[in-house]
């Protein structure tokens, strides 16, 4: 029984987005979230998930602003797409050189890429490190290169040792 408690706050998440998925207190759910929860938390320490260590606090804040800013443009470029106001419009796939490699990085570029409208992550070349996304108004390949290397990797690098 004392290892399966090893990880208390993460039974307490997984009960609490078990209660908050079903929308409910009853005393069903809150006895089968407390079968659910340890077990999910017991998978968690097994799966020997790599020590995470974060930078550059400054670097975290700088890129979740830039990155709330690009969500709001996207939004508003995509808006206007799908009410047809915007004419020929040529999506395709951009390969971006990456020099990041740390998995946490990778995995929040990945969200950050795919949290905007009309970007993609498609696939990562780890053997080239290179990148394939997808964007719905592809206007100048060589912008979007310099955009995701210059606003989110470099600010990745910096957070991510």
């Amino acid at each position: 029984m004392i290892r399966l408690l090893r990880f208390p706050l993460a039974i307490g998440g997984l009960l609490l987005l078990w209660l908050v998925l079903n929308q409910s207190l009853s005393l069903g759910h809150v006895l089968l979230g407390l079968v659910v929860a340890p077990v999910g938390a017991w998978t968690l320490g097994r799966l020997q998930v790599p020590p995470g260590r974060i930078r550059r606090t400054a670097a975290i804040l700088r890129l979740a602003g830039l990155v709330l800013v690009d969500i709001v443009r996207s939004n508003l470029a995509v808006a206007r797409i799908v009410l047809g106001r915007h004419r020929g419009m040529t999506s395709g796939f951009v390969r971006i050189p990456l020099e990041l490699r740390h998995p946490y990085g990778l995995a929040t570029l990945a969200c950050i890429i795919t949290a905007t409208p009309g970007t993609l992550w498609v696939g990562l070349d780890e053997a080239e490190g290179t990148l394939t996304i997808h964007v719905l108004d592809l206007i100048d390949h060589d912008a979007w290169i310099r955009t995701i290397k210059g606003r989110y990797e470099r600010s990745l690098l910096e957070i991510f040792p």
